[in-house]
């Protein structure tokens, strides 16, 4: 079999319109993170977590394009679901790693339930997005 980075391997063309997809949602979603104008709070807080969704989705199926989008995305958001769950419990050393950013970004900084329709709408688009992209590039 061809290496994944040759064009004949029958991913290639799929992993480079995923690569091309993850990029804007990637820089799109850091910037909200830092974003400080109008609609602050709502770019902060829940449209960062809405990117989270697609951009995961986009990576892992990246990583792994033979298991089927619909696997992934629901596993993406079973995933988030614990992490969510996770900010309920505020041990000492978790509570070191939310205070960097990395640990901000990954593991939350508090729980809210309104952080699941994000969820809900990341993992849908982004599962749109996917099998769209699958379809385009014929697989």
């Amino acid at each position: 079999m061809a290496s994944p980075f040759n064009r004949a391997h029958p991913f290639f063309n799929y992993r480079v319109a995923l690569f091309l997809s993850i990029i804007p949602i990637l820089i799109v979603g850091f910037s909200s993170e830092f974003y400080s104008g109008p609609g602050r709070e709502f770019f902060n807080d829940y449209f960062g977590d809405f990117l989270y969704q697609i951009f995961l989705i986009l990576l892992i199926v990246f990583i792994f394009p033979q298991i089927y989008p619909t696997k992934i995305a629901w596993g993406v958001f079973i995933f988030n679901c614990i992490i969510e769950f996770s900010q309920l419990w505020r041990p000492a050393f978790l509570q070191a790693i939310r205070a960097t950013l990395f640990g901000r970004l990954f593991l939350g900084s508090g729980f809210s339930w309104e952080d699941f329709i994000g969820y809900i709408f990341g993992c849908t688009l982004g599962w749109v997005l996917v099998v769209w992209l699958k379809r385009k590039i014929s697989l």
